[in-house]
């Protein structure tokens, strides 16, 4: 495992274990948001493991093979740092990636059963969806999964499906919710508030001027709800001290074009942080998109703004103020 980091690459084990890989069960799947029907598998696959003695581990995949196979890549929920982080949070020994390239995707069937689940991962058992394909022309499905673990010695177990009255938990389901705005619905189903990473940028500290000053957030790679205000908490991370992470402050976000300042302006993700003084520049920060306050407006003039911010803050504070970090 690379310094700092909470998954393995998969590239570098050598067959028949290496790197003290232990007989293990498997999930294997892309899990973007490890959302609550994510948690579910793994958490039944570190009970099984525990209860056979065996390592519980999560085999997924980088980039996400929409990109390799020439498909729209699905807009991301979390980073790979993250689904490594919170699958790890529910037990997971080990999270290995494997590179998705072009070599990998012509991979027959058998060769990714046999290289990857049994001589390198040492797997007894493997959980996949039912809908989970693999091998060159996504040539393999549950049912070949089943047929190779009796020739190769492992069983093969589907996802169990968890849901609500609208369906089982599934990343679209977020992703259909984020773009909605409907951050309620977005953290039921993922069990936890969508959560946005980005770096410190210098802004033009327009919010300082009045009253409210903010940290523009830069490079997130996470999918970003519609434009307008949000309730957020906000924590810092510290990725060169083993992903450590430090609750922040209490936060009102602004996404959008600020269109009371003048026409043409680049898209900008903007934090007051509530309570909180001091110099952010540079840092890393993860925000938790916990309710959306309103839409982004065009008001008269800055003394509007300042007066709409204000409201923005106070509905913040009543918003959060049984939330904790």
């Amino acid at each position: 495992m690379a310094k700092g980091l909470p998954y393995e690459r998969l590239d570098e084990i050598t067959p028949e274990g290496g790197r003290d890989v232990c007989p293990s069960v498997v999930v294997v799947g892309n899990l973007d948001g490890v959302h609550r029907g994510h948690a579910a598998v793994l958490r039944a696959a570190v009970q099984r493991a525990s209860r056979d003695g065996l390592a519980a581990y999560v085999l997924t995949f980088d980039p996400h093979p929409s990109v390799v196979l020439g498909r729209p890549e699905p807009p991301r929920l979390t980073t790979l740092t993250r689904r490594a982080e919170l699958a790890r949070s529910f037990g997971v020994e080990r999270v290995f990636v494997r590179t998705f390239d072009a070599e990998f995707a012509a991979w027959s069937p058998l060769r990714f059963a046999k290289e990857l689940l049994v001589q390198k991962l040492l797997a007894h058992e493997i959980s996949i969806g039912q809908n989970f394909r693999f091998g060159a022309g996504a040539e393999g499905d549950f049912s070949k999964m089943v047929l190779l673990g009796k020739s190769l010695g492992f069983e093969t177990t589907a996802h169990a499906l968890v849901g609500d009255e609208q369906g089982p938990f599934s990343s679209s389901r977020v992703r259909a919710a984020v773009a909605a705005g409907d951050m309620e619905t977005a953290e039921r189903i993922l069990g936890r508030p969508l959560a946005l990473s980005g770096v410190v940028e210098e802004g033009k500290k327009l919010g300082r001027t009045l009253g409210f000053p903010t940290v523009n957030l830069g490079r997130i790679p996470e999918m970003l709800p519609p434009d307008g205000v949000y309730a957020v908490l906000v924590d810092q991370l510290f990725p060169d001290a083993q992903n450590s992470v430090r609750s922040l402050a209490l936060g009102a976000m602004s996404i959008g074009l600020r269109p009371t300042l003048g026409e043409g302006l680049a898209r900008t993700v903007e934090v007051h942080l509530l309570d909180f003084d001091g110099d952010l520049y540079g840092a890393y920060l993860r925000v938790h998109v916990v309710e959306r306050l309103r839409g982004e407006e065009r008001l008269a003039g800055l003394d509007a703004l300042k007066a709409k911010i204000a409201e923005d803050v106070a509905e913040t504070r009543r918003i959060l103020r049984d939330r904790h970090f």
